[in-house]
């Protein structure tokens, strides 16, 4: 079986590992699992939706010169793309970029008619879509590599990064500039705590391999965005034993649902500091990893694997 990724490759710099971690980290999961299987790439470089569009020459092009028995694209507006042809069989997956944005989920409506099968990340994502078929429509979450992201000594870690030994990290779930992660609201609460010795940190321009570290040197992980689909960042950290905070978005309750540790807020300030000073007060690791085993990448690959056989 030969299958086609799709998704964007429009970042600066592009490089699939880093930018598109999680489609990255499916794909090798389920290669794990199954040799058999092969992978090849179409990353669309052109940005909006024109720009996706002007991608259908370049994309018929790969399909007349390759077979394959599948596509499988990536948000919405990649899936829409790789559905304009129709030689080729599409599974979609909503990540929640598309679903969350009403603007965009009348175009996931066209994804969800066109595409052979679709995948939500979250049971609360395939809520929001205006309309879905039940003999279509899966929800499967991205998995997480727990060989990958796995607890560390706190002190190895931090001097690994070179983290000041007497200061509390918290670790901020994207780049600043991100207007859906909100933070205006982490940095309202961090001024409310007003402590020297506390410094939120940006996620942005680390390699995977500096954030596994990264999740088992910092004292928390914060959340607080206005939407998320399944998100990366939360069961990430919680597979390295990082405490959570997070505003309650995806399927981030059901993720952290009685894990010691990790706390839903509301999206007001007082609250957000008054989690985030008891996610501080964990001395050692939270004991979450047996609680989402059921994400395991290869769990999740086989799953994936069984999709795909099902239109081959």
């Amino acid at each position: 079986m030969k299958v086609l990724i799709v998704c964007s490759g429009n970042a600066p710099n592009f490089d699939f590992q880093k930018h598109q971690a999680f489609i990255y980290d499916q794909v090798e999961a389920v290669k794990r699992v199954d040799s058999s299987i092969e992978f090849d790439y179409f990353f669309i470089t052109d940005k909006g939706l024109k720009g996706y569009l002007r991608s259908l020459k370049e994309l018929k092009k790969r399909l007349k010169a390759e077979r394959y028995d599948c596509i499988h694209a990536h948000v919405a507006a990649s899936a829409l793309l790789a559905n304009l042809q129709r030689q080729v069989p599409v599974v979609a997956t909503f990540h929640g970029s598309d679903i969350n944005d009403v603007r965009l989920r009348f175009l996931s409506l066209w994804v969800e008619l066109l595409s052979k099968k679709t995948i939500y990340v979250s049971k609360q994502l395939l809520q929001k879509a205006f309309f879905y078929f039940n003999y279509k429509a899966q929800v499967i979450p991205c998995g997480v590599d727990f060989g990958f992201f796995f607890p560390r000594p706190k002190e190895v870690s931090k001097a690994q990064m070179g983290f000041a030994p007497e200061k509390k990290y918290i670790l901020f779930s994207s780049s600043f500039d991100n207007a859906v992660k909100n933070y205006p609201l982490a940095a309202a609460a961090l001024n409310l705590i007003n402590n020297p010795n506390l410094q939120l940190l940006e996620l942005k321009g680390y390699r995977r391999e500096e954030v596994a570290v990264l999740l088992t040197a910092v004292d928390a992980a914060l959340m607080t965005s206005h939407t998320e689909g399944s998100p990366q960042f939360i069961k990430e950290a919680i597979a390295c034993g990082c405490p959570v905070v997070s505003t309650d978005v995806g399927d981030v309750k059901s993720v952290i649902e009685n894990i010691e540790g990790c706390f839903i807020t509301s999206r007001q300030p007082e609250d957000v500091a008054s989690k985030i000073r008891q996610a501080l007060n964990c001395v050692t690791p939270i004991n979450g990893r047996e609680r989402i085993q059921r994400l395991d990448n290869e769990l999740i690959a086989k799953r994936l694997i069984s999709l795909y056989q099902s239109i081959s």
